[in-house]
């Protein structure tokens, strides 16, 4: 089996979460995409993020109906900060796969901070590090050893972000078509980001 791991805050899931997902799945043969919902993330900790158990819904909602997509609540069962290293282990381990068979994805903006996340090498040497563009990205800003390490994924770039749709809905504006229908009635239900 092989498998990508698709980790983050999704404080919303947005449409750009779901193209990058459908896109590397497809020119990348993965058998699944495992979206990971972070507990506590260890770069946000002085931001104010939603629940888990929103982020979590709105995740399975936004999932629903995409057989190659699923959630794992691994980090929210482990609680505390949520570190990379350690997911990328407990997942090895369940589904008994090796290096080849196990992909982490991150997108650039991710990409820039990974020198500080926890045990940057050993995620490096348990899995293959998948990384998406986003707009305005410099590898120059990049050591070079990371990147000998990394590959870049050939998909098209997205300009949506879940900072740039809480920033709207706080603003009065509309989100519609930045995130599937049913996270923006959830949204709206539950008053989210205002």
């Amino acid at each position: 089996m092989k498998i990508c791991l698709f980790g983050g805050t999704f404080d919303p899931p947005h449409i750009g979460h779901l193209i990058i997902a459908e896109s590397i799945k497809e020119t990348h043969n993965f058998d699944k995409m495992f979206f990971i919902p972070s507990f506590l993330p260890p770069h946000k900790q002085d931001e104010l993020v939603s629940s888990v158990n929103d982020r979590f819904k709105m995740l399975r909602l936004a999932l629903e109906g995409n057989e190659n997509f699923e959630i794992s609540d691994i980090e929210i069962k482990r609680g505390g900060v949520s570190y990379t290293i350690q997911t990328i282990r407990e997942i090895k381990s369940k589904y008994h796969l090796s290096r080849e068979d196990i992909y982490f994805l991150l997108g650039s903006d991710s990409l820039l901070e990974f020198h500080t996340w926890k045990n940057p090498e050993d995620i490096l040497n348990e899995c293959h590090i998948l990384v998406v563009l986003r707009p305005e990205f410099q590898p120059s800003r990049i050591s070079s050893k990371i990147l000998s390490q990394i590959q870049f994924a050939n998909i098209s770039q997205i300009d949506i972000s879940s900072s740039q749709i809480r920033r709207r809905v706080r603003m009065g504006q509309t989100i519609r078509y930045m995130v599937p229908d049913i996270v923006f009635s959830y949204i709206e239900e539950n008053n989210l980001y205002r």
